[in-house]
């Protein structure tokens, strides 16, 4: 079944399982869906403990989700524990999004030659994974398709 990005803006809570090109400058994502534990429990941290924690695990009954970017000007990864929050961007969507102001942009417009006459209009696409925080800026919609599980 094809997806539109617009169609995942309200997922949460997804891990990234694979990111790899295909051939050059061809991205894929594969991603999981995720469930919450229905069982309790309590975390020790140092000497606090946190209880009533529940775990976000990844849901094996639902489908990944393959996406597919057939040109990419740019894509960065980074580990999720050393971002933050910043109030400069501009987005539509939660753990999917696509910015209409963001540092990755400012980056790919003074690092890069890609403007909007070459390429062409890009767009700066983010997934806030669990553990993971991907961008990629391209002139192309990716291609998102659900996958079974082996």
């Amino acid at each position: 079944m094809s997806l539109k990005y617009s169609d995942l803006f309200n997922l949460k809570d997804i891990y990234l399982d694979q990111i790899f090109e295909t051939i050059d400058n061809h991205l894929r994502l594969i991603f999981n869906r995720s469930k919450t534990s229905d069982i309790a429990e309590t975390i020790t941290i140092g000497e606090i403990e946190i209880k009533d924690s529940y775990s976000i695990d990844i849901d094996g009954t639902k489908p990944q989700i393959q996406m597919d970017f057939e040109w990419y000007i740019g894509y960065s990864v980074r580990n999720e524990s050393y971002t933050v929050w910043d109030d400069y961007e501009e987005f539509d969507g939660k753990i999917f999004r696509i910015f209409s102001k963001s540092r990755y942009l400012d980056f790919i417009s003074i690092s890069t030659i890609a403007t909007e006459e070459y390429p062409g209009p890009y767009k700066h696409y983010g997934m806030s994974c669990l553990n993971h925080v991907i961008d990629v800026v391209s002139n192309t919609d990716p291609i998102i398709v659900e996958i079974s599980r082996y």
